[in-house]
């Protein structure tokens, strides 16, 4: 079987506040990359033939009946060796790369801090406020493994767990998110060019910025606008307006908010709100309360969009809602699913933008690294595809 390796590390662009990595750590990511590609593509395709060819028989055998939802697939498969051993090391690999970053950063906490603080003093781009809280659905969860998730610091100033998560996406994402794993914003923002042309915002608004690498490309993209981008993580924030400033880029305010009340905001005051794989990690009802304030504060006309994962609809077999939810069981992910059975229709609707005015696309991921297979063709994973799924639509 032919297997194309990932890009390796260094290909990641070096900007002046990322973490530094000596020979070992480096070969370590190396490594996990090459681990989780090698996962994700070819392991992974052999728990298809374990349903196909076991799972799904035994329990037709047995009941009489295929299965009704895909929690009784979950239920037959995490019985099965093939899928255990594909989730295991699935599981294994996000656990490693998040020790290892970890390991890499805190080694050198003090002078991230300091090199961050170089970078802030340039601008005024960054705006903290001591009365903004972390929500509970956040605080309560390390995100994607990570040990302290996005909120925690370790000391004033800290940028440790924002530089380990921008130095270890190039791992789990196996180098397809390009050299400044930017591919979500460059392509949601090559597309809104493209699709359309005339639209020049003058404020945009990303919400749930993190540190900021898929905001990035909206502000070069439109270098006239006005960006604002919200997050409750504090070290990511942090970072993000450092790494903004290292890179150049000027019109971008990152600012500590919590989306659920933007009180700050001033009713209809951005032409165009964003978020990027964030509603996926956001409680249940706080997604309602987020889509009402979106509501309010978008101008007439204005555009609202959300690059997530694609809903579950009755089109999608159970097999592949099951394994589309690996992330909600044993990647620290709880509100994934929930994401999934939301109705972005519905979404939509309570923030502003009629049924008429809905749309949903794929759009392709603009990547400056090697992402296809020798023979051209980008196997699907399960939540790791360079397609994006975007939903959203033009307030009117």
């Amino acid at each position: 079987m032919s297997y194309q390796l990932p890009p390796v590390w260094t290909k990641l662009q070096q900007h002046a506040v990322f973490p530094e990595f000596d020979h070992d750590e480096r070969a370590r990511y190396n490594f996990l990359a090459n681990l989780n590609r090698f996962v994700s593509t070819v392991i992974a395709p052999g728990n298809k033939i374990a349903y196909d060819k076991r799972v799904e028989p035994a329990f037709r055998a047995e009941q009489g009946r295929t299965f009704e939802d895909r929690h009784e697939v979950k239920d037959a498969m995490e019985a099965d060796p093939m899928y255990q051993t594909w989730a295991a090391l699935r599981r294994s690999t996000m656990e490693m790369r998040q020790q290892n970053g970890r390991a890499v950063v805190l080694r050198q906490a003090g002078e991230l801090a300091q090199k961050a603080q170089t970078y802030l003093e340039k601008s005024d781009n960054l705006a903290l406020n001591d009365a903004v809280s972390v929500p509970p659905y956040l605080r309560h969860v390390d995100n994607h493994l990570m040990p302290g998730s996005y909120h925690t610091e370790y000391f004033r100033g800290d940028v440790a767990n924002a530089a380990n998560y921008d130095s270890g996406l190039f791992v789990t994402s196996g180098g397809m998110l390009g050299s400044l794993t930017d591919g979500g914003g460059r392509a949601i923002a090559s597309w809104v060019r493209t699709e359309y042309p005339s639209f020049k915002p003058k404020r945009i608004l990303d919400i749930g910025c993190g540190l900021g690498h898929n905001t990035l490309p909206l502000a070069e993209a439109f270098p006239d606008a006005d960006v604002v981008a919200i997050d409750t993580g504090v070290p990511m924030l942090r970072y993000g307006a450092a790494r903004a400033n290292a890179l150049g880029i000027s019109n971008v305010k990152f600012v500590q908010m919590n989306a659920e009340s933007m009180a700050d905001f001033a009713d209809e005051t951005f032409d165009w709100v964003q978020t990027t794989m964030f509603l996926h990690e956001t409680g249940g009802k706080a997604i309602h309360r987020i889509f009402g304030e979106i509501n309010r504060v978008l101008a007439p006309n204005g555009l609202n969009l959300h690059i997530e994962q694609p809903q579950y609809t009755p089109e999608m077999s159970y097999y592949e809602q099951f394994m589309r939810d690996w992330d909600a069981y044993y990647n620290a992910e709880p509100y994934w699913g929930h994401m999934h059975d939301l109705q972005p229709q519905d979404l939509m609707t309570e923030a502003g933008v009629s049924r008429e005015n809905f749309m949903q696309v794929g759009v392709k991921a603009i990547n400056d690294l090697d992402k296809k297979k020798s023979d051209g063709k980008v196997t699907e994973d399960y939540g790791r595809s360079p397609i994006w799924n975007v939903f959203g639509g033009w307030k009117k």
